[in-house]
Protein backbone atom coordinates (compact mmCIF):
# COMPACT_ATOMS: atom_id res chain seq x y z
CA UNK A 1 0.00 0.00 0.00
CA UNK A 2 1.61 3.86 -0.93
CA UNK A 3 2.31 5.98 1.71
CA UNK A 4 -0.09 9.15 1.24
CA UNK A 5 1.41 12.35 3.11
CA UNK A 6 0.94 15.90 3.05
CA UNK A 7 3.67 18.92 3.70
CA UNK A 8 2.51 21.77 3.63
CA UNK A 9 4.75 25.34 2.81
CA UNK A 10 3.92 28.80 2.39
CA UNK A 11 5.65 32.13 0.76
CA UNK A 12 5.58 35.46 -0.14
CA UNK A 13 7.44 37.65 -2.48
CA UNK A 14 7.50 41.04 -3.40
CA UNK A 15 8.66 42.27 -6.70
CA UNK A 16 8.55 46.80 -7.69
CA UNK A 17 8.15 47.35 -11.38
CA UNK A 18 8.33 51.04 -12.87
CA UNK A 19 4.95 50.31 -14.41
CA UNK A 20 1.05 51.47 -13.40
CA UNK A 21 -1.10 48.59 -11.33
CA UNK A 22 -3.28 48.09 -13.84
CA UNK A 23 -0.43 47.63 -16.70
CA UNK A 24 1.55 44.83 -14.32
CA UNK A 25 -2.76 43.44 -14.15
CA UNK A 26 -2.77 43.32 -17.82
CA UNK A 27 0.11 41.15 -17.57
CA UNK A 28 -1.90 38.62 -16.05
CA UNK A 29 -5.59 39.13 -17.09
CA UNK A 30 -4.51 39.07 -21.10
CA UNK A 31 -3.67 35.73 -22.92
CA UNK A 32 -1.17 37.86 -25.45
CA UNK A 33 0.79 39.27 -22.17
CA UNK A 34 0.92 36.09 -20.10
CA UNK A 35 2.14 34.09 -22.45
CA UNK A 36 5.37 36.48 -22.97
CA UNK A 37 6.49 35.72 -19.49
CA UNK A 38 4.61 32.27 -17.84
CA UNK A 39 6.51 30.04 -19.19
CA UNK A 40 9.05 27.23 -18.76
CA UNK A 41 12.95 28.07 -19.55
CA UNK A 42 14.57 26.86 -22.75
CA UNK A 43 14.37 23.28 -21.90
CA UNK A 44 11.07 23.53 -22.12
CA UNK A 45 8.20 22.91 -24.52
CA UNK A 46 5.19 24.50 -24.96
CA UNK A 47 2.11 21.20 -25.50
CA UNK A 48 -0.87 23.03 -24.69
CA UNK A 49 -2.00 26.15 -23.11
CA UNK A 50 -5.84 27.64 -22.30
CA UNK A 51 -6.82 30.88 -20.66
CA UNK A 52 -10.09 31.99 -19.59
CA UNK A 53 -9.66 35.01 -17.10
CA UNK A 54 -12.65 35.19 -15.18
CA UNK A 55 -14.04 34.58 -11.70
CA UNK A 56 -14.72 30.42 -12.22
CA UNK A 57 -12.64 30.67 -15.34
CA UNK A 58 -9.77 27.97 -15.94
CA UNK A 59 -6.02 28.32 -17.28
CA UNK A 60 -3.76 25.51 -18.54
CA UNK A 61 -0.68 24.93 -19.19
CA UNK A 62 1.61 22.12 -20.13
CA UNK A 63 4.75 21.46 -21.27
CA UNK A 64 7.72 18.99 -21.52
CA UNK A 65 11.64 19.31 -20.52
CA UNK A 66 14.33 18.45 -22.15
CA UNK A 67 14.66 15.44 -20.56
CA UNK A 68 11.03 14.35 -21.41
CA UNK A 69 9.24 14.92 -17.98
CA UNK A 70 5.51 16.86 -18.62
CA UNK A 71 4.39 19.45 -15.85
CA UNK A 72 1.10 20.78 -15.97
CA UNK A 73 -0.36 23.43 -14.48
CA UNK A 74 -4.23 23.56 -13.98
CA UNK A 75 -5.74 26.40 -12.06
CA UNK A 76 -9.27 28.08 -11.62
CA UNK A 77 -9.80 32.05 -10.89
CA UNK A 78 -11.91 32.36 -7.68
CA UNK A 79 -11.69 36.27 -7.23
CA UNK A 80 -10.54 38.80 -9.19
CA UNK A 81 -10.83 42.48 -8.73
CA UNK A 82 -8.99 44.60 -11.94
CA UNK A 83 -5.80 46.33 -11.11
CA UNK A 84 -5.79 45.10 -7.62
CA UNK A 85 -5.98 41.45 -6.35
CA UNK A 86 -6.34 37.73 -8.26
CA UNK A 87 -7.18 34.74 -5.96
CA UNK A 88 -6.39 31.68 -7.83
CA UNK A 89 -6.14 27.89 -6.82
CA UNK A 90 -4.18 25.22 -8.72
CA UNK A 91 -2.47 22.26 -9.17
CA UNK A 92 0.52 21.02 -10.72
CA UNK A 93 1.41 17.84 -12.30
CA UNK A 94 4.61 15.98 -13.12
CA UNK A 95 3.71 13.20 -15.62
CA UNK A 96 0.44 12.86 -14.59
CA UNK A 97 0.97 12.56 -11.09
CA UNK A 98 -0.64 15.60 -9.28
CA UNK A 99 1.83 16.99 -6.96
CA UNK A 100 0.99 19.83 -5.47
CA UNK A 101 -2.14 21.89 -4.82
CA UNK A 102 -1.99 25.95 -3.66
CA UNK A 103 -3.87 28.76 -3.02
CA UNK A 104 -1.90 31.81 -4.57
CA UNK A 105 -3.46 36.04 -3.98
CA UNK A 106 -1.63 38.07 -6.52
CA UNK A 107 -1.63 41.79 -5.05
CA UNK A 108 -1.22 44.98 -6.98
CA UNK A 109 0.06 48.29 -5.01
CA UNK A 110 0.95 51.62 -6.18
CA UNK A 111 4.01 52.36 -5.41
CA UNK A 112 6.21 55.49 -6.16
CA UNK A 113 5.19 57.61 -9.53
CA UNK A 114 3.35 55.33 -10.92
CA UNK A 115 4.95 51.98 -10.47
CA UNK A 116 3.49 49.04 -8.59
CA UNK A 117 4.44 46.71 -5.55
CA UNK A 118 3.45 42.91 -6.52
CA UNK A 119 2.70 40.95 -3.73
CA UNK A 120 2.51 37.23 -4.50
CA UNK A 121 1.30 34.80 -1.32
CA UNK A 122 1.35 31.61 -1.80
CA UNK A 123 0.08 28.29 0.24
CA UNK A 124 1.02 24.83 -0.89
CA UNK A 125 0.15 21.42 0.06
CA UNK A 126 2.75 18.79 -0.83
CA UNK A 127 1.37 15.53 -1.90
CA UNK A 128 2.77 11.74 -1.47
CA UNK A 129 6.56 13.03 -1.01
CA UNK A 130 6.47 15.23 -3.16
CA UNK A 131 9.25 17.56 -1.53
CA UNK A 132 9.51 20.52 -2.75
CA UNK A 133 12.41 22.13 -0.92
CA UNK A 134 11.92 25.70 -1.99
CA UNK A 135 11.62 24.89 -5.67
CA UNK A 136 8.35 26.59 -6.26
CA UNK A 137 9.26 29.65 -4.14
CA UNK A 138 12.25 29.70 -6.42
CA UNK A 139 10.62 28.96 -9.62
CA UNK A 140 7.83 31.65 -8.64
CA UNK A 141 10.91 34.02 -8.08
CA UNK A 142 12.03 33.44 -11.80
CA UNK A 143 8.66 34.07 -13.22
CA UNK A 144 8.07 36.84 -11.31
CA UNK A 145 11.74 38.01 -13.01
CA UNK A 146 10.54 37.02 -16.47
CA UNK A 147 7.54 39.40 -15.82
CA UNK A 148 9.79 42.32 -15.08
CA UNK A 149 12.01 41.94 -18.08
CA UNK A 150 8.42 41.56 -20.47
CA UNK A 151 7.33 44.14 -18.72
CA UNK A 152 10.28 46.56 -18.94
CA UNK A 153 10.51 45.51 -22.89
CA UNK A 154 6.66 46.08 -23.56
CA UNK A 155 7.64 49.86 -22.45
CA UNK A 156 10.54 49.84 -24.91
CA UNK A 157 8.35 48.90 -27.81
Amino acid sequence: MTSRTVTHASFTLKRTYPATPARVFDAFATPEAKARWFAGTEAWTERERKFDFRVGGQERLVGAWAGGKVSAFDARYYDIVPGERIVYAYEMHIDGTRISVSLATVEFKPSGSGGTQLVVTEQGAFLDGYDDAGSREAGTASLLDRLGASLLQQAGA
